[in-house]
């Protein structure tokens, strides 16, 4: 053959390939039509005790639902799917991961059967690149998701993906990612970031674990200069915590239940407005305070 004619037949499959994934995308894209926009939440979960207790934390999760339109699927970013690179679940049925120990048998007993979106896993893929984004086929529904999920939606009737947090990555890093999901806000998908944003487990106070509104000083502080930038929307430092001295160091020192927060502040529009819920501390060292945004 030619090299002439090499290289145009190598320029026809290249364009026939452009044409098949340009095809797959928009037959993506129609899966999930446009919306009035979904607000954004971010959801303090706790002990994964709270997923079969009765309390005010519950409630409240059960009230943000009621405040929002139903979503026709769910992105989750758990605290608890904490990886090296960026993955998606990608499966059809999702399985419900007890990923703890030392519970009752109660707890190893729920199980959260919503299903999975492959399609929406695909289309979180597109939307990220050129970031490499893995579709995953083992992980499932962690308790950072199904536990406080189960509350908005006991039905189990919204399909729902887990996108992980990537350890290696800046919260600037996370913070400008999740910017780029914010088209899927007006499309019905409803995206959750579950963790806590006082969480130092090393320095809770055992004998008062369930001891509701009791904070350490430091723990005080944290939680009223963080809720106080969100409220005024300044961001900022809130990506930038750990330059903000050591009451908030001491509140986030490990980043896994801190950057879903960072994730669901990147979320965030001109014209939204931000509320605070369940905005309480706990066991000395946590804090269950939660946000939608809308």
């Amino acid at each position: 053959m030619q090299r002439k004619s090499f290289v145009k037949m190598l320029g026809l499959t290249s364009l026939a390939l452009g044409l098949g994934n340009l095809y797959q995308l928009e037959k993506i894209s129609t899966t999930f039509t446009q919306s009035p926009r979904m607000p954004v939440l971010f959801l303090g979960h706790g002990s994964p005790m709270n997923a079969i207790e009765e309390n005010e934390f519950v409630v409240g999760f059960r009230n943000s639902a009621k405040r929002i339109p139903k979503p026709k699927a769910i992105i989750c970013i758990s605290a608890h799917w904490y990886t090296k690179g960026t993955k998606v679940t990608a499966m059809d049925m999702p399985k419900t991961i007890h990923d703890f120990g030392g519970f009752p048998q109660d707890l190893y007993n729920v199980v959260y059967p919503a299903k999975g979106s492959p399609s929406l896993a695909k289309e979180t893929v597109q939307m990220l690149a050129p970031v490499m984004v893995e579709e995953d086929h083992n992980w499932g529904l962690d308790h950072g998701a199904w536990s406080v999920i189960k509350h908005l939606y006991p039905e189990a009737d919204i399909p729902i993906i887990q996108l992980s947090i990537d350890y290696t990555k800046s919260p600037q890093y996370h913070f400008d990612l999740a910017s780029r999901l914010t088209s899927l806000r007006d499309r019905g998908i409803l995206i959750v970031g579950s963790g806590n944003i006082v969480h130092n487990l090393g320095l809770v106070d055992w004998p008062n674990m369930n001891k509701v509104d009791h904070g350490f000083d430091w723990a005080i502080e944290a939680r009223a200069k963080i809720n106080q930038w969100m409220l005024d929307g300044d961001f900022a430092p809130i990506v930038d915590y750990t330059k903000q001295g050591k009451a908030i160091q001491m509140a986030a020192p490990t980043p896994d239940h801190y950057l879903p927060l960072i994730y669901a502040l990147g979320l965030k529009s001109d014209g939204d407005k931000l509320d605070l819920f369940n905005d309480k501390l706990l066991a000395g060292s946590l804090s269950m305070t939660s946000v939608l945004i809308s």
